[in-house]
């Protein structure tokens, strides 16, 4: 460790604390040596005369112009300073760390904050809601709360009942590649256009992405193979969904990961799976249809984030 002088390019609290760690370490006392201490700071910093101890020292050091000067450029660099993130490639610990610094030098403190420390938590916990967020273009999953099994559909896999579209069912407990799914939002008109809302008037459509065809039903000429319900199926026309957030305690604005939500189209047809199942080619799938009768615990889907656009 060496010394290095003080010109005004560091903060003074911080300068003292490495004097005072050398002293500590080469000179094996925590008294200042102050007869090649004072000769440590710049010439351009004059002094008072009559400084014999530490507190006296930061004192002047805090008084003198240059710290100022330190202060206001660091505020400058405070109020250029912008968050981007990760998803947009920023560092998020990188940045942390240097609004931690900035704030340091730059003494900042803001009311209602009692310390730095607050801010950071409050700022972290601002950047994991903005990760959870469902955006456009999000890659989610829909994973059916009662049951626990995830929407899915397979390319060129048709019913053979009703319209012989696509088919969609609820898959396997675990996550593969026939469930997932990409958000679309259909909220031009709104501040946030791309983030998905349980705002009324504002709907999403969602594309299955290894088909890369529409979530959509079939109103009246088509049933659902096993109970008589409406059809669900994969199609290539865009179908709107509306949301409906399950926990009525949450009032928050937007949809995000692990939200639990009910899922309806314009006619007021509501997504629902259920153990009833119906077969193809020897193979028992779970089914989901669309429904106008009283809502229940068949009709929650917990939406998961798979990867944020």
């Amino acid at each position: 460790m060496s010394l290095t002088k003080y010109d005004g390019n560091i903060h003074p609290d911080e300068w003292l604390k490495d004097i005072q760690n050398y002293c500590n370490f080469h000179l094996k006392q925590s008294s200042f040596v102050w007869y090649f201490i004072i000769p440590l700071v710049d010439a351009t910093i004059k002094l008072p005369t009559g400084i014999d101890g530490i507190e006296k020292l930061r004192k002047a050091l805090k008084d003198d112009i240059s710290f100022t000067i330190f202060k206001n450029a660091n505020k400058r660099k405070l109020q250029l300073l912008q968050y981007i993130p990760e998803r947009e490639g920023g560092e998020t610990l990188k940045f942390i760390s240097n609004f931690r610094k900035l704030c340091y030098n730059a003494e900042s403190k803001k009311e209602k904050i009692n310390s730095t420390n607050e801010l950071i938590k409050e700022f972290e916990e601002i950047v994991m809601e903005e990760s959870n967020l469902i955006r456009h273009n999000s890659i989610v999953a829909l994973r059916h709360v009662a049951t626990g099994k995830y929407l899915s559909s397979i390319g060129s896999l048709n019913y053979t009942t009703g319209s012989n579209s696509q088919m969609v069912f609820a898959s396997n407990l675990v996550l593969d590649r026939n469930g997932l799914w990409t958000i679309l939002t259909n909220n031009s008109h709104f501040s946030n256009p791309e983030l998905a809302s349980y705002t009324n008037n504002t709907t999403i459509s969602i594309l299955h992405k290894n088909s890369n065809l529409y979530l959509g039903f079939y109103s009246y000429e088509a049933k659902s193979p096993s109970t008589g319900h409406t059809e669900v199926c994969c199609t290539k026309y865009k179908y709107n969904w509306n949301l409906r957030n399950c926990k009525l305690e949450d009032s928050k604005e937007y949809l995000r990961s692990n939200d639990i939500i009910n899922l309806s189209n314009n006619s007021l047809l509501f997504l629902r799976s259920h153990e009833f199942q119906f077969t193809i080619n020897n193979d028992t799938f779970q089914e989901v249809v669309c429904h106008n009768e009283r809502l229940g615990g068949n009709d929650e889907w917990c939406i998961e984030l798979v990867k944020q656009n």
